[in-house]
């Protein structure tokens, strides 16, 4: 045999030291609790009844939304969405999505042309919410559009 002996040695595995990670010194995460909701009594209702939709936004004095709601959100698809029944359920979800900051009283203004006006307006009664008052606010021109130009022959 040679001088140098070429057999591995064993050397004795020792655990590497424990170092105090982020993790184990902060402290566990707590759940960030919900948001209180202020309760708003009086508010409004701006009910936008477009040809292809029906969108219904509750919101308190100062305008600060409080509930969007649109009949695309409950699953109506295509013509569906500006019946006044999808505008009537619209309504409905917007009112139970509302509960929790007990409101009670509402002014409506209403935008547009579509079919859900007058559906929604009925349905914010019929679902507990007492209207104090209707304001038509759909946009009118005052001088309409350009004129075509005069045609050549």
């Amino acid at each position: 045999m040679s001088d140098k002996d070429t057999t591995p040695v064993a050397t004795p595995i020792t655990p590497a030291p424990v170092t105090a990670t982020a993790a184990t010194t902060e402290a566990p995460r707590r759940r960030r609790s919900a948001k209180k909701k202020r309760p708003v009594s009086r508010g409004q209702a701006h009910i936008l009844a477009t040809y292809n939709n029906t969108v219904v936004t509750l919101t308190d004095q100062g305008g600060n939304a409080l509930v969007i709601c649109s009949a695309g959100q409950l699953g109506f698809k295509g013509p569906r969405k500006s019946t006044p029944y999808a505008a009537g359920m619209v309504v409905r979800a917007a009112v139970e999505r509302v509960q929790d900051y007990a409101l009670r009283d509402v002014d409506v203004l209403v935008k547009g042309v579509g079919t859900g006006r007058e559906a929604a307006i009925r349905a914010l009664y019929a679902n507990g919410l007492n209207v104090l008052s209707i304001k038509d606010v759909t946009p009118v021109p005052h001088n309409g559009c350009r004129p075509p130009r005069p045609r050549r022959v």
